[in-house]
């Protein structure tokens, strides 16, 4: 898949400034974010960028920054270079899990230790809810328990999830690129109990999970909460990221109409993570 590329340069740049900007992004589309020295570089396929996004009113008019920035398109063959090359350094979440790249040679020993070929998928541990999603599973039980993964892109949530324990991982995502990531991912580590599927939550029909794994936008969330309760078993866990703190009130409520109810949560930068048990 052909991904477009924007780089930003944020006056004034600064945290707080660089936060908003990616949190503005993420919420119009992109996917990735890679912070640079210059300012920020967002990814988003080529098939869903237009210049309409880059003039929403949250990202033009605010009063703590402006941004000018360039385009460019990335093909896909190109992408594991740039990463190796450009971005991806190890990542260590909470002392417990570390996040790697195959070519890395320097890092720290971990209990969980993901080695993550970083193509476009999302999912390297860099993004906020990733990283909330990796944090919170630290902390939940998953020996024998049967796992859904949705918006799986890198599969390191299912990984994860294998490495602590549980007995099957479904593994789904509406994009092929997404799926195969995962597949390749999953042969890196060593995995050999995720099953890989490419759609969307119309593949949920009679299965049952224990744990289901959701990190993907908002709208998404919403609109699929029926078909995770569906699938879930009664007194499963359903941990979902993607949305901002100010929505997890409205994600709190809507889950509350399915008897999902809300056990904890965790925020990073503006990003939310919520935990629901039905």
């Amino acid at each position: 898949m052909e991904y477009t590329k924007i780089s930003c340069i944020l006056t004034p740049d600064n945290e707080l400034a660089r936060e908003m900007l990616i949190a503005e992004l993420g919420n119009t589309g992109f996917e990735s974010f890679v912070e640079t020295e210059e300012g920020i570089e967002a990814f988003i396929p080529s098939r869903d960028f237009t210049s309409e996004l880059m003039d929403s009113e949250n990202l033009k008019e605010n009063e703590f920054f402006v941004f000018h920035y360039t385009m460019e398109v990335i093909a896909d063959q190109n992408w594991n270079e740039v990463w190796e090359q450009n971005y991806f350094e190890p990542l260590m979440i909470e002392d417990q899990c570390l996040i790697r790249a195959p070519f890395h040679e320097n890092y720290r020993t971990a209990s969980y230790e993901i080695i993550i070929n970083p193509r476009m998928a999302f999912g390297t541990g860099n993004h906020e809810t990733t990283h909330l999603m990796i944090k919170a599973m630290l902390n939940l039980e998953f020996t024998g328990l049967e796992v859904l993964d949705m918006g799986c892109g890198s599969g390191i949530l299912s990984i994860l999830a294998s490495m602590k324990g549980a007995r099957a991982i479904t593994a789904i995502d509406i994009d092929e690129w997404s799926t195969n990531n995962t597949t390749e991912n999953a042969e890196l580590n060593n995995i050999g109990n995720i099953l890989v599927r490419l759609g969307d939550a119309d593949l949920l029909t009679d299965q049952q999970f224990d744990v289901i794994l959701a990190n993907i936008q908002r709208n998404i969330l919403l609109a699929d909460l029926p078909a995770y309760y569906r699938v879930l078993k009664p007194g499963g866990r359903l941990l979902m990221s993607g949305f901002y703190t100010k929505d997890l009130e409205n994600m709190v409520a809507k889950a509350a109409m399915l008897e999902l109810t809300a056990i904890g949560s965790f925020e990073r930068s503006d990003w939310c993570a919520a935990l629901f048990v039905k």
